[in-house]
């Protein structure tokens, strides 16, 4: 087996005891297809050279990396599900399977999905459908090109069983994945502490994430807190200049370095319409595009209230304070950086420019991913973007009023060549999906990933 000189194996999991986790074994699947491996996420941690053999022994029978964990493990935790409280959860089909440190240094995490059954599997099969595994390799490398804080997606294979599934024709193709991702460590590993009062391991947890995911900050909880305020921020403000819509926004899902996993029925806008929802089963639009700035505000409210478990409330809310600052400031940066222009500096004015592009993007129906596409870098494709498939779109009365204050902002990108814009929309996948369910045809899946590339 060939491992790069890159690999290095680093276990910290251990360092918080047998409460955190359980040691599980993964299913023992009829088949092992490998349909996707993530070169370049294999890249950063010394893993690009295994041959596919290898590959398929550690990531399809999970046979133990070298000086890794020797045993999967299944993390506990809670989690408000839609706001609300379960404590019945924890990981039903996943497990954590190794830990190891990047190219950059940060300790990185090898999660499963789809890996057979857990404690915490409730009456589920602990599986995961082949549509569930492609829909989240594109998800993955498309935000990872839009600049999102985002897991990677690793590896995914087919494991040859016929699956029931209520949200899709069924009987349908299984799969495993691998994500690379830099916690599993969720907001409901805390809730799960809280709920049983247990202050000893709530610090422990909390000293834990301080060293190995923030170990600039100060060592205290309030510290934790606002650094996690801060990444959470970041991370949404990038949801919402790709357009994105996660779709499942419980604490549960939510990752302590800000870093979003675990893409079930998200959505990307084809339009922007502030109550679109990604869940079909959302019927309150709890998390509907507009709102996931609020939700993940409630989410580390319910994170400073664990907490509270171990420190004072004053310190915790003044922790909290800055996540607006922050998510602002994030969402001008990222905003600006899809159009491939430069901010002004003056973060008051640029904000009033980013709302009012969503306001034109809302009130006039433009295609979402082709006016980023024909405005990156100023006015320098206007020509050929006023003929284009949002020339409708574009004659809205309040057009032209943004159009003099978006040529105010000086241009810091090229603008795109072609005409087509990458995008991601729920019609895309369905049709990538068709081509491999009916044919075993994997070649507009590969040409849709190259497509992202042109995004960067």
């Amino acid at each position: 087996m060939r491992i790069s000189s890159a690999y290095q194996a680093d276990v910290k999991i251990t360092e918080l005891g047998d409460d955190f986790y359980d040691a599980v074994g993964a299913a023992n699947f009829p088949k092992t297809g490998l349909r996707y491996r993530g070169q370049e996420a294999a890249l950063s941690i010394g893993l690009d050279a295994l041959s596919d053999e290898d590959w398929i022994a550690h990531f399809g029978r999970f046979e133990p990396l070298p000086d890794n964990l020797k045993t999967p493990l299944a993390l506990r935790y809670h989690g408000h599900q839609f706001q609300n409280y379960n404590p019945n959860i924890g990981d039903g089909r996943g497990f954590l399977f190794a830990q190891m440190r990047g190219g950059d240094g940060r300790l990185l995490d090898l999660g499963t999905k789809g890996s057979g059954t857990t404690p915490y599997s409730r009456r589920g099969d602990g599986r995961l459908t082949l549509l569930g595994g492609v829909r989240e390799v594109l998800a993955t490398r498309y935000l990872n090109s839009l600049g999102v804080n985002s897991s990677k997606t690793l590896s995914l294979i087919e494991t040859g069983e016929a699956l029931e599934r209520a949200d899709e024709p069924s009987p349908t193709r299984s799969a495993v994945m691998v994500r690379l991702s830099h916690s599993h460590i969720r907001f409901g590993t805390f809730q799960r502490l809280y709920f049983e009062d247990d202050k000893e391991a709530m610090q422990k947890l909390t000293d834990y994430c301080l060293r190995h995911y923030y170990p600039q900050a100060e060592r205290t909880p309030q510290a934790l807190l606002g650094a996690v305020a801060k990444s959470s921020a970041q991370t949404v403000a990038s949801w919402m200049a790709a357009g994105f819509v996660h779709g499942v926004m419980n604490t549960d899902n939510m990752n302590i370095t800000g870093e979003s996993f675990d893409y079930g029925p998200y959505r990307f806008l084809p339009t922007l319409q502030s109550d679109f929802t990604a869940a079909y089963f959302d019927h309150n639009k709890l998390y509907a595009f507009a709102r996931q700035p609020q939700a993940m505000y409630w989410n580390l409210a319910q994170l400073t209230n664990c907490l509270s478990l171990i420190c004072d409330d004053a310190p915790l809310i003044k922790a909290m304070e800055d996540y607006a600052l922050h998510y602002r400031a994030a969402l001008v940066e990222q905003l600006f950086n899809r159009l491939g222009v430069s901010p002004s500096g003056d973060l008051d004015r640029d904000s009033a420019f980013a709302l009012k592009t969503f306001e034109l993007l809302e009130g006039s129906q433009a295609s979402w991913p082709q006016f980023f596409h024909d405005f990156r870098a100023g006015l320098a494709q206007e020509k050929r973007a006023m003929s284009g498939i949002n020339e409708l779109a574009y004659k809205h009365p309040d057009f032209a009023d943004w159009k003099l204050i978006f040529k105010t902002y000086q241009p810091c990108a090229a603008p795109y060549e072609d005409d087509i814009p990458a995008s991601l929309i729920y019609e895309q996948i369905g049709a990538l999906w068709s081509f491999i369910d009916r044919h075993d045809d994997w070649s507009a899946f590969h040409a849709k990933l190259a497509s992202f590339d042109t995004v960067k």
